[in-house]
């Protein structure tokens, strides 16, 4: 755990050495000087995280000495310390960028709330800084492990909505196909990065919390609300609110989100006033809407004002390409996580993973590879690893297809089973790849991904 470094700069003996003991008890490395020269050597070589600054020094005085400091480390955090009777100089130096002044005689136990505090705001702060520079890499598109061309084409378009000004995108495809990291990778690629990205899930928030969640309440709203509350919309003024299984909200909810889509305006529940947002509302959602229209569970209206840029996310059995990439990227995460040393995956555990239809995508590919990363020790990612249920789904050997294949006495290569089946349905088809891939009960993508394989291209 960091320790914080505390500077104490005064040129009374005796209130250095008082500081030094009382900090020091308090967990802190403390340095402590008697000028503004041996402060700003200090500051140079020791980086503190905070400097306790009396402004009457002899030589170069406080005001001097922090000047100094701001142009040295602007983050350094600065309290003044101060006589009674120059209120001027420390409101001067708050303007030059300190923290907080505090006077001659100071209480211990005062001084010690401040500065946890001024820690405190400091630490979160960097933190804050940390995941801005860092979030935009991590959600970016060109984080996204892509080989297939299906997703290519989404991608593309994400990348065209992101730098445009819709407001209002949704994102359809079954459960767990990356549905959220395609909302973050559209924020994180706008011009809004620098503003907030909230998330809510409408199928777990209930029906009598989800407006309060959204559009904030008033103090007294109902028998709980003891406090004003903002919701989501004002929270993210400025980025991007993704509402996730928006096919589960309810009628009630449904009928004021609109209004939030078509004017940008809401009022918070027990509230009065109308509030504006400028926001990029990403919903997203597994179901079918127009059959929840149907049923009527989803308002026609709000469905067509939602679907005005769709986006439809293909799932994994469609895009098999993307399923050795992903999972090679998934075993390096796990590596790190978890001090493993997996460096490849053998012939037949990819055939596995290549020809499974994978019903819960992306998500189950990356539970599979963390299971085995977790249990198992070897360097290479065996057939044996992965859950029993995948190695048992019926239809997945040519056995079961009722084919009569007879193993020759000396053996054979897969590699060239594979190939030669591959080459037999595109003579067959004349070369139609589409029509080849489906005589294999493959999709474009896996079938493709087999060609450039065995160089069939």
């Amino acid at each position: 755990m960091h320790r914080h470094k505390i500077l104490v700069v005064d040129d009374e003996h005796l209130i250095r050495w008082s500081l030094e003991q009382n900090l020091k008890k308090q967990g802190y490395d403390v340095l402590v000087c008697g000028s503004g020269e041996d402060a700003l050597r200090l500051v140079q070589d020791e980086a503190p995280d905070l400097i306790l600054l009396d402004i009457q020094l002899p030589g170069m005085n406080g005001i001097d000495v922090l000047e100094r400091v701001r142009d040295v480390d602007a983050e350094i955090i600065v309290i003044m310390v101060t006589a009674l009777g120059v209120l001027e100089t420390a409101v001067r130096a708050m303007r030059l960028g300190a923290y907080d002044y505090i006077n001659k005689p100071f209480n211990l136990d005062e001084l010690a709330i401040v500065i946890k505090k001024a820690l405190e705001s400091h630490d979160l702060k960097r933190e804050v800084d940390q995941l801005r520079s860092t979030q935009p890499k991590k959600f970016s598109i060109d984080s996204i492990v892509c080989a297939s061309d299906s997703l290519s084409r989404v991608l593309d378009m994400v990348r065209k909505i992101a730098g445009s000004d819709a407001g209002t995108v949704l994102i359809q495809g079954e459960s767990g196909t990356g549905k959220e990291l395609i909302a973050k990778a559209i924020h994180y690629e706008s011009a809004r990065c620098d503003r907030p990205f909230v998330a809510i899930n409408c199928a777990a928030v209930p029906e009598t919390l989800l407006e309060s969640e959204l559009m904030g309440h008033e103090k007294g709203a109902f028998t709980d609300a003891r406090t004003q509350k903002k919701g989501l919309f004002e929270i993210a003024d400025g980025g991007t609110v993704f509402l996730d299984e928006i096919g589960d909200m309810p009628l009630s909810i449904q009928a004021k989100l609109l209004r939030v889509l078509e004017d940008r305006v809401f009022r918070r529940v027990g509230g009065t006033r109308d509030i504006s947002v400028d926001v990029r509302i990403v919903s997203a959602t597994n179901k079918d809407l127009l059959a929840a229209i149907d049923e009527k569970s989803f308002r026609g209206d709000l469905y067509y004002r939602l679907q005005v840029i769709p986006l439809l996310l293909p799932p994994l059995r469609e895009r098999r390409d993307d399923i050795l990439p992903l999972a090679k990227q998934f075993i390096a995460d796990f590596n790190r996580e978890f001090g493993k040393s997996v460096h490849e995956i053998s012939a037949r555990a990819e055939m596995r993973l290549l020809n499974y239809d994978w019903p819960g995508n992306v998500r189950e590919l990356r539970n599979v590879v963390e299971r085995a990363i977790i249990l198992e020790s070897d360097e290479v990612l065996q057939l044996e690893h992965l859950p029993r249920e995948m190695l048992s789904v019926a239809g997945t050997s040519p056995a079961s297809q009722g084919l009569n294949l007879v193993l020759p006495a000396d053996g054979i290569d897969i590699e060239d089973v594979e190939r030669e089946l591959i080459q037999q349905a595109l003579d067959a088809t004349h070369g139609n790849q589409s029509q080849a891939a489906r005589k294999l009960n493959l999709g474009v993508d896996a079938f493709r991904y087999r060609m450039k394989k065995f160089k069939l291209l």
